[in-house]
């Protein structure tokens, strides 16, 4: 009824691991519901990004910086971090 498809995949390996690491029942709670929230959030990336029919798969992790010296990889690392829309800071050239 309520739809956990990761608790209920992860839940043997995961009640293993809490028993070796004697881990008390809210920790335990709480690592299930953590891999269950990780594992929609990764879903529904992969749908949002299937939906969007982009012709080909490209990511930062893919870019070639070699191919133009002229950009720096760490600005284009820390603008990835999202940390300027945040702070609500302008990006300016």
């Amino acid at each position: 009824m309520l739809r956990l498809p990761t608790i209920r995949a992860q839940f043997p390996d995961l009640a293993e691991a809490a028993a070796r690491d004697q881990m008390s029942y809210r920790g335990f709670l709480a690592e299930l519901l953590m891999a269950e929230c990780d594992d929609r959030a990764r879903r529904r990336s992969e749908r949002r990004i299937k939906a969007a029919a982009f012709p080909r798969e490209k990511s930062l992790r893919g870019f070639d910086f070699e191919a133009n010296p002229h950009i720096d990889p760490a600005v284009i690392h820390t603008l990835a971090t999202c940390d300027w829309g945040k702070k609500r800071d302008c990006l300016s050239a």
